[in-house]
C-alpha cells in the first residue's frame, strides 16, 4: 500500500474516532440513565484516546464532522438511544476493516480494533428503552390500524360515492377500533396482572390512532376516490416499511420477514374488503 494511501486511510479513522468522542458525549448528556450515561462517557473517552493515537502517527490535528454529531444527536432524540447506537455499531463494524488494512504499517491497531468490539458488547447490554418495552403494544395498534383500515377504506371506496363520505365513515370507524383496541389491551394486560396495563393501553391506542389519521389523510386531500385509496396504500406500505426497519434494528429482528408478512397481511385484506364492496354495491344497487 502507498503511504500516501496510508496517510489519507489514517486521516480518515481518525477524523471518525473523534467525531464519535463528540458524539458519545452529547449523547451521554441527554442520557436519563445514569448507567447508561457513565458507560456512553466511558467509550467516548476511549474513542477519544483511539483518536490521540492516530493523531501521533500523521502528526494532524482534525476536526469532527459537526454536521454528523448534530444529525446522530437528533437521531437519538426523535428516534431513541437504542435504534442510534445499533446504527452507529454497524457502521463501525464496516469502519474496522478499515484497521485491518493497516494492521501491517500500524500492528496496534489490532487491539485497538478488539477494543472497538468489546465496546460495541458493553453498549448493547446496557438498552432499556421504554420505547422498546412497550413495543408489543405498538406492533398491535400499528397493524390493526393497517390491516383493518386499509380493508375498511377498499370496500368503502367501492360501496360509498364522494372521498369526504369516505373519510367520515372510515374516521368514525378508526377512532371506535382504537378505543376498542386500547380498552381490550388494558384488559388484557390486568388479567395477567401486568403494572403496565394503562402505559400499554395507551402506547396502543396512540399507535392505532396516528395510523389511522396517516391512511385517511388522502381522502381528506384528494378529491378523486381511487387516486386517494391508491396513495393510501402506497403510505401503508411505506408506515410498514419505516416500523420494521426501526423495530428490526433496534432489536435485531428479521426485517424482510416482517415487511414482507405485514405488507402481504394488509393488501390482501384491501384487496378481499375491494371486492366485498363491489359485490356489494351491485347487489344492493348503492351509486357511488
Amino acid at each position: 500500500m502507498e503511504a500516501e494511501e496510508v496517510r489519507a486511510i489514517a486521516l480518515a479513522i481518525q477524523r471518525e474516532e473523534m467525531t464519535e468522542y463528540h458524539v458519545y458525549t452529547q449523547l451521554a448528556k441527554i442520557c436519563k440513565d445514569t448507567h447508561n450515561a457513565g458507560v456512553l462517557r466511558k467509550v467516548g473517552e476511549a474513542e477519544k484516546t483511539h483518536a490521540a493515537f492516530w493523531q501521533s502517527r500523521t502528526g494532524v490535528q482534525v476536526k469532527p464532522d459537526r454536521f454528523k454529531v448534530f444529525t446522530t444527536v437528533i437521531t437519538a432524540r426523535i428516534l431513541g438511544l437504542s435504534f442510534t447506537l445499533k446504527q452507529m455499531e454497524k457502521k463501525e463494524g464496516t469502519a474496522s476493516k478499515s484497521y485491518l488494512a493497516l494492521t501491517e504499517q500500524f500492528p496496534e491497531v489490532l487491539a485497538i480494533s478488539l477494543e472497538e468490539a468489546e465496546h460495541e458488547r458493553e453498549l448493547l447490554s446496557m438498552l432499556n428503552e421504554e420505547r422498546l418495552q412497550y413495543a408489543g403494544s405498538i406492533v398491535l395498534g400499528l397493524n390493526d390500524a393497517l390491516v383493518e383500515l386499509t380493508g375498511a377504506l377498499a370496500g368503502f371506496t367501492l360501496a360509498l360515492g364522494e372521498t369526504r363520505t369516505i373519510s367520515m365513515a372510515a374516521l368514525v370507524t378508526g377512532i371506535s377500533a382504537a378505543f376498542s383496541m386500547a380498552a381490550s389491551e388494558y384488559l388484557s394486560c390486568k388479567a395477567d396482572n401486568d403494572p403496565r396495563a394503562m402505559k400499554s393501553a395507551l402506547y396502543t391506542g396512540t399507535a392505532y390512532i396516528i395510523t389511522v389519521m396517516l391512511l385517511i389523510l388522502p381522502f381528506l386531500l384528494i378529491p378523486n376516490k381511487y387516486a386517494a385509496l391508491g396513495i393510501t396504500l402506497a403510505a401503508g406500505v411505506f408506515i410498514i416499511f419505516l416500523f420494521n426497519y426501526y423495530l428490526a434494528t433496534a432489536k435485531d429482528l428479521d426485517f424482510k420477514r416482517r415487511f414482507g408478512e405485514m405488507t402481504l397481511i394488509s393488501l390482501a385484506v384491501a384487496a378481499l374488503s375491494f371486492g366485498v364492496g363491489w359485490v356489494l354495491k351491485n347487489i344492493l344497487g348503492v351509486d357511488g
